[in-house]
């Protein structure tokens, strides 16, 4: 693993700054690694500790006549990371939350992304991996202090940014505006999250410190003096990079937080170091901060924040810390990631992953590793122990060694047989049946919104020679699978393929199955709508007369299927396209992590147990193996798996399950394919 010296000599320059600014160099005695449980009226680690006879009244608050911020009227400096609990399994957060106090940070950065509490709208679910208040009052049991930061909008390369692809079943909305429907559902969801919030905020005697609306840096540091991380409300984030510029839209954030969270929380935004952005993301009553990376020039950074505000404590974010494990066109290798924002980054399970799009859309990988102190995996790397080693010349650190690194397994070789092409198990998977349109229907026009649909239509014709079926320019969101009387042709893709040629008769049945790969999560082509949005059409003569299938396969495993299902009679054990494949394993005596790999596999989807452990899709790259928790996996019974294969499985299919991962390479370049 890499390590990150330029982010390393930043962390060593603005503790240095603090020093100069009065702090101690030393930090006191050493901090205990039992972390203390976090009380009203109590210090958190690296607060300074003032002798009186009773508790002060706990108040956070900006000194604008010496450029600092002050905590219970001392001044306070603390050092966070981000752990993103949606990437995390629940059992794991303990083990994580440990390893970040444990290498001298006091305060953990928390989003909260709303797509993944409200599924539906007034649906809600806080429950399980997504109960939020529980890994908030597990920081505070651990004695960190939090950096919340709820949205609705975080970025973070999750899917769509945070926000419900149900929004977008309004076609016209403009979202982060502010438009009266993307109003009405913002309101409705802080009306039922912020209540929640409230009682943790420290001024009410809980751990948070920060309630941020959107995305920050890195490793953060809030100190006495310049390059403080703002302890405050952000809302919104980067909105001045948001083409929409409304400042009614942050005004009403503005008092829709101070209505719910009072008038005492430091409300504040953030933006890059440009005037331009500066003044569509500031708003009077709003604390104007920059965020910069460590090759930008300072002076000119801080200058564009000086030209917002006057006064007040220099506050600079270390964003740009953009996560680079897209998947790629290319065999050319690339990290999975590098150190900006996360301590921790965790797995994209399921169908969270997001999307970038410069120019060219990019799905992000399932792996969030992100080269970050922590791997994805939860395992100290080589650039922890750097980190924690600048921290400790500035403050303590708790008594003790790093924990070690969880135990990994490698099960070895599982065989796998197929179970079933996907369309001779349309009954199954869409129980409701298709949806007639004369014309293809996106996935948001039919209330769907992640994973898979099937497109079907018949020729119109006799095809004696090969005619060309494409789609309009920007149609194909985002892979599709094309099938003529079940045998597979190839795929159309975004931004790519838009056209194959086909043949066959009239009445032949044409299948495409859509894959929706995750939203964009940044820029202003927000509105990722997904599906076929466009019609397609033979030698430009349009299709018409379709059947939708919305497909709930995740529906289908969750409830056992295909292993409690009768075995399929009719099944083609060499045809490519999607198709189903099943197998099982046992653990020996105890469930540990570990990585699967897929030799010889194209693309597809993982299941473990019915738990969707995300997109494989080794010949692109980088990202070769997929984690599996051992939080997953049984012990004393057979771990069911489930492989949707979307293009072709080797003709002897195996998983291998390894002790370690594998990323930064393509499936050519990988020697364990010859295993």
């Amino acid at each position: 693993m890499v390590l990150s010296t330029l982010g390393l000599l930043l962390a060593a320059a603005l503790l240095r700054a603090e020093v100069a600014a009065g702090g101690r160099r030393d930090g006191g005695p050493s901090r205990s690694l039992r972390p203390p449980r976090l009380r009203a009226g109590a210090a958190a680690p690296g607060a300074a500790r003032v002798p009186q006879a009773a508790p002060p009244a706990r108040s956070f608050r900006i000194d604008f006549e010496r450029d600092c911020f002050r905590k219970d009227g001392v001044p306070f400096r603390y050092v966070s990371g981000s752990v993103h609990y949606a990437r995390v399994p629940r059992l794991a957060w303990r083990d994580r939350l440990l390893r970040l106090y444990a290498a001298g940070l006091n305060a953990v950065q928390v989003y909260v992304p709303w797509n993944y509490h409200e599924p539906q709208p007034g649906v809600y679910d806080f429950s399980g991996d997504r109960d939020v208040e529980a890994f908030l009052d597990l920081a505070a049991e651990l004695g960190l202090l939090v950096i919340l930061r709820p949205g609705p909008y975080i970025c973070a390369e999750w899917e769509m940014g945070g926000l419900p692809a149900w929004l977008l079943w309004k076609p016209d909305i403009v979202l982060r505006s502010s438009d009266p429907a993307y109003l009405a559902a913002v309101d409705a969801w802080l009306h039922v999250l912020l209540p929640k919030i409230k009682p943790r905020l420290y001024q009410h005697g809980g751990n948070i410190i920060s309630v941020q609306v959107g995305a920050v840096g890195p490793v953060s540091r809030c100190l006495s003096g310049p390059g403080c991380i703002l302890p405050g409300l952000q809302v919104e984030n980067e909105y001045g990079s948001y083409y929409a510029c409304d400042s009614s839209y942050l005004q009403h954030l503005l008092g829709t937080f101070r209505a719910l969270l009072g008038p005492e929380v430091l409300l504040f935004t953030t933006d890059d170091a440009q005037v331009e952005e500066l003044r569509c993301g500031t708003l009077q009553g709003l604390y104007a901060t920059i965020d910069f990376g460590p090759d930008s020039n300072v002076t000119e950074a801080f200058g564009a924040q000086r030209h917002i505000e006057p006064r007040g404590p220099l506050v600079r974010h270390d964003g740009k810390g953009w996560f680079r494990g897209c998947h790629l066109s290319s065999r050319r290798v690339t990290a999975p990631g590098s150190l900006r924002y996360m301590f921790h980054g965790g797995t994209n399970f399921a169908y969270w992953s997001g999307a970038d799009f410069k120019g060219q859309y990019k799905p992000v990988t399932t792996s969030y590793d992100y080269d970050a102190p922590l791997s994805e995996a939860g395992d100290p790397t080589e650039k922890l122990y750097a980190i924690r080693t600048v921290i400790s010349k500035f403050q303590p650190l708790p008594v003790g060694p790093m924990p070690p690194p969880t135990p990994k397994y490698a099960y070895g070789w599982v065989a796998l047989h197929k179970y079933a092409d996907l369309l001779d198990v349309l009954d199954v998977l869409s129980p409701s049946g298709p949806i007639q349109s004369q014309f293809p229907l996106s996935f948001e026009a039919v209330k769907q919104a992640h994973g898979f649909m099937l497109y079907r239509t018949h020729l119109p014709r006799d095809i004696l020679v090969p005619a060309m079926l494409s789609a309009p320019p920007h149609s194909i969101c985002d892979r599709g699978y094309v099938m003529l009387q079940k045998e597979y042709q190839g795929t159309l893709e975004r931004d790519s393929q838009t056209g194959l040629r086909v043949k066959g008769k009239a009445g032949d049945t044409l299948d495409v199955l859509l894959e929706n790969m995750g939203r964009i999560s940044f820029g202003a082509n927000f509105s990722d709508f997904k599906g076929l949005l466009g019609n397609l059409s033979l030698d430009s003569s349009p299709l018409s007369k379709w059947l939708i299938y919305p497909l709930a396969i995740d529906a289908a495993i969750q409830q056992g299927w295909p292993h409690t299902a009768m075995p399929k009679s009719s099944c083609s054990r060499g045809r490519a396209g999607p198709a189903f494949y099943t197998g099982t394993f046992e653990t020996p005596g105890i469930a540990w992590d570990t990585f699967v790999k897929f030799p010889g596999w194209s693309k597809g989807q993982l299941w473990i147990n019915g738990f969707n452990l995300g997109r494989y899709w080794p010949h692109r790259g980088p990202q070769q193996t997929l984690f599996v928790p051992g939080s997953v996996l049984r012990v004393g019974c057979p771990n069911s798996i489930t492989v949707l294969e979307l293009e072709g499985a080797p003709l002897n299919p195996f998983l291998l399950f390894l002790d370690r991962p594998l990323f930064n390479r393509t499936l050519s370049h990988s020697p364990l394919d010859k295993e």
